[in-house]
């Protein structure tokens, strides 16, 4: 039976392929992901790379999630056209490290075609996950049912705590993407479930 180094030698190693096959400035990125996740053992992860177009450009940028033992790692990597301070293109990294004690949701939705038709894979998953780091408040004016009332009634609103929310399809991504979004967010529920 193999040890568990190997078989975190063995996760660390498919983490590392995940971020090359993406073909973004993988040796930019595993040097984010491994300051990030600083010699901790890779439970799961998931590797998302996400094209934009901006004007007559293409940006790309890239999310990497981590899960360890102990924490959730969120990895972002952007491209950049230079500008007045760095002249040059360039990549800006951030990363995020949050203790999974911290974690208060992990809301998946999957979105199913033709559900009539028996068991089929998602079409398109969404994962979010909440704990408490970014907050926000949506208002809107309220009203009530008097089509004819023009009372002031005040506001309504919710607190939104979404910390990080990615959302990927089968049509775009491809099926494997939506299937691995969906395993990384059944480690994440198993590992916080009572957390």
């Amino acid at each position: 039976m193999p040890s568990r180094s190997t078989h975190d030698a063995d996760r660390t190693h498919a983490l590392r392929e995940a971020i090359e096959r993406t073909g973004y400035y993988p040796e930019v990125v595993v040097d984010g992901v491994a300051g990030a996740v600083a010699g901790e053992e890779v439970v799961s992860f998931y590797v998302h790379h996400e094209p934009t177009i901006e004007r007559d450009e293409v940006r790309r940028h890239i999310t990497v999630a981590v899960l360890t033992p102990t924490r959730l790692i969120q990895v972002h990597t952007d491209e950049h056209a230079g500008d007045h301070l760095l002249p040059q293109p360039y990549t800006s990294t951030s990363s995020e490290a949050v203790a999974l004690s911290s974690v208060k949701s992990v809301v998946v939705t999957r979105m199913t075609t033709n559900p009539t038709k028996g068991p089929s894979l998602p079409a398109e998953a969404v994962l979010t996950i909440g704990w408490g780091g970014v907050s926000r408040i949506e208002l809107m004016p309220a009203a009530c049912e008097d089509p004819e009332c023009d009372a002031d009634h005040g506001y309504t609103g919710e607190l939104l705590t979404d910390d990080f929310s990615l959302r990927v399809s089968a049509a775009a991504d491809g099926k494997e993407a939506v299937l691995g979004l969906l395993a990384f967010a059944d480690s994440l529920s198993a590992r916080t479930r009572g957390a």
